[in-house]
């Protein structure tokens, strides 16, 4: 009898994602010593104190059961309620926030709450990784845009109006942004806002990194309008402003009709956020305000340390105004993005990132995080200045 091949028993979808480009190299990294990484985009600070005792006493209180399939309403309440006060934006806690595995699954059930096969969104990049498959999962067809250097990596409106075709149903934008930084204005985000009324299209908004800016604004997207807030799907979580990787709790917040859609989704796939998570998430609206602005102080310290650095080093830097992110231009080394990040992890034994990872646009540059301490990122800027002394 012939053997069925692997790829044969996999879906189409399935057999054609790429690897994820971060794992794929760290997968490398974790089989060295003394790497000094500037790699992995996730705090290195442990979540604040207060809300791991709320997640302990939640254990400890024997709540170990199921909630609501949308999350706790007390939860749910403490989103909207902090949503109102940052940006005077308003959602019904009851029927218009799900809670979620992270902001990893938000975009999961988004994606596959509103399209149909076919369905073509507009992705600028470079951009996380998780976008493009989530939409490709979901049935749908991610159509690139680039963002560019001389625009600040922010989204030139024309790009997008260029890439509208029949088949569009969904812009989408993630701000500040990783692997970039970039922090889009309030002009731009208006412009895009203008498009998807034109065109009656669905935006969703990654604002996962919201809290992480330095000297610039925030522009929460559904709170530039009513009209738009009713044709946005929020996305946001816990993981990066305190320091929550571990604990896989996000929300998104949108219409009334898609929010349930998501919902269905989610009670059949994943049934409810993790309880424990969710009352740790409870604490870190009540009182993580604190810790997250001596978090954003010691990250800005970190940012100001590593641009001035790379940029001293020949590696030009754009200056990023949010997340925990720099990208510098690698093309003082002579090589390509691929090789620099192998050669640099080889030589020196600093892990950074190619930036063809994160797609078109991505080229030419590599992502290096600061969410690692101070010394470590001096002794990393050290060690890239022989580096270069060689290869520059």
């Amino acid at each position: 009898m012939q053997e069925i091949s692997e790829v044969q028993r996999l879906s189409n979808r399935v057999a054609g994602l790429k690897p994820s480009g971060i794992r794929k190299f760290f997968d490398i990294v974790a089989t060295m010593k003394d790497v000094i990484s500037l790699g992995i985009g996730e705090p290195d600070f442990t979540t604040p104190k207060p809300i791991l005792d709320a997640g302990i006493r939640s254990l400890q209180n024997g709540e170990t059961h199921y909630t609501s399939n949308q999350g706790k309403m007390e939860l749910r309440q403490g989103v909207v309620d902090n949503l109102q006060k940052l940006y005077n934006v308003k959602y019904d806690a009851a029927r218009e926030v799900v809670a979620t595995v992270g902001v990893s699954e938000a975009l999961y059930l988004t994606f596959t709450a509103i399209l149909e096969p076919g369905d073509e969104v507009i992705i600028p990049t470079p951009c996380f990784v998780s976008y493009q498959a989530e939409v490709i999962l979901a049935g749908g067809v991610p159509v690139e845009i680039p963002a560019r250097l001389e625009n600040d990596f922010t989204i030139d409106p024309d790009d997008i109006r260029k890439a509208i075709t029949p088949r569009t149903k969904v812009i989408f934008i993630g701000y500040p942004s990783n692997p970039t930084g970039a922090v889009a204005p309030r002009e731009v985000m208006v412009e895009i806002g203008k498009i998807a009324e034109q065109y009656n299209l669905i935006v969703v908004s990654d604002e996962i990194y919201d809290r992480l800016v330095y000297d610039f604004e925030h522009v929460c997207f559904p709170a530039l309008d009513e009209s738009l807030r009713r044709r946005t799907v929020l996305l946001g979580g816990f993981s990066k402003a305190y320091a929550m990787t571990g604990w896989r709790i996000g929300y998104a917040c949108g219409p009334e009709d898609i929010i349930q859609g998501m919902v269905r989704i989610h009670q059949y796939t994943i049934m409810s956020a993790p309880t424990t998570a969710q009352d740790a998430a409870i604490e870190a609206l009540k009182s993580g305000e604190p810790h997250v602005q001596e978090m954003v102080t010691e990250y800005d310290r970190r940012r100001r340390l590593l641009v001035a650095g790379l940029n001293r080093l020949g590696l030009s830097t754009f200056e990023p105004r949010g997340a925990f992110y720099t990208f510098p231009n690698v093309k003082a080394s002579g090589m390509d993005d691929e090789t620099f990040a192998e050669t640099l992890l080889k030589e020196e034994g600093v892990a950074v990132v190619p930036g063809n990872a994160f797609g078109p646009g991505g080229e030419g540059f590599v992502r290096a995080c600061y969410a690692t301490e101070y010394s470590k990122i001096e002794e990393a800027l050290y060690r890239m200045e022989r580096f270069m002394s060689r290869h520059g």
